[in-house]
């Protein structure tokens, strides 16, 4: 009975994993039409939804979230060397450089 609760454990996560891809399609979708609306409310939501269904992804693909964490802060700390255009203009990698130390 093991064999056939492993093949089913499989198919549900599979199962998992291809929803997830499918929600973060769905959820980049909808930054693209909150933007179009305008308002900092929804865009804040779609853009919230969008990073939880990465973490999910993540994690159901076996990479944790502290990895996905570090993985993040390491590509921050990157941009802002290689002198990242947002960077110049806005400063905006090291508010979030910032924002993830004081996290």
């Amino acid at each position: 009975m093991k064999i056939k609760e492993d093949k089913l454990d499989i198919t549900k996560s599979l199962r998992a994993i291809e929803w997830l891809k499918t929600e973060l399609l769905g959820a980049v979708t909808l930054v693209f039409r909150a933007t179009a609306k305008n308002s900092q409310d929804i865009i804040a939501d779609a853009l919230a939804q969008v990073v939880l269904i990465v973490y999910l992804l993540g994690r159901r693909l076996g990479i944790g979230f502290g990895v996905i964490d570090n993985r993040l802060s390491d590509m921050v700390r990157q941009s802002i060397a290689s002198d990242h255009e947002l960077e110049k203009w806005y400063s905006d990698l090291s508010a979030l450089e910032e924002h993830l130390r004081n996290k």
